[in-house]
Order: structure tokens, then C-alpha cells, then sequence
């Protein structure tokens, strides 16, 4: 099993189609901010005061959970 280190930006997580960037995991940001505060999706790490990012493994075992 290959463990994959770093973090995921919001737009690498549900997909940016102004750069072609597919989805991860495709819902809207909405969706996805609602689903951090409740608790469904990882929350994610602070790194600049307008920029959040989610580790990778937090992302891949929230996709493995859906399986």
C-alpha cells in the first residue's frame, strides 16, 4: 500500500473546471464547507489566513470510507 503525503487544496478535493482539474470527491463548495463544519469531511489545516488545505491521507481514507 503506497501511503501518499502533502495536502490537498479545496480545488484539487471537489475538481476545477476552469483548469480542467477533475473531482475527488464531486460536490460544490458549499457542500463541502457545510460537510467540514459538521463533521462528514476532514477539516482542514490553516496555512495562510485565506488558504485552507486537507492532508492527503485525511482525503484518501475519506474516499476509502465511501467504498
Amino acid at each position: 500500500m503506497t501511503v501518499i503525503t502533502g495536502f490537498y487544496s479545496l480545488r484539487q478535493i471537489i475538481g476545477d473546471p476552469t483548469s480542467n482539474t477533475p473531482a475527488k470527491i464531486p460536490v460544490g463548495a458549499t457542500t463541502w464547507w457545510n460537510g467540514v463544519k459538521s463533521g462528514r469531511y476532514p477539516k482542514g489545516i490553516k496555512i495562510s489566513a485565506r488558504r485552507t488545505a486537507w492532508r492527503c491521507e485525511d482525503i484518501h481514507a475519506l474516499l476509502n470510507s465511501f467504498k
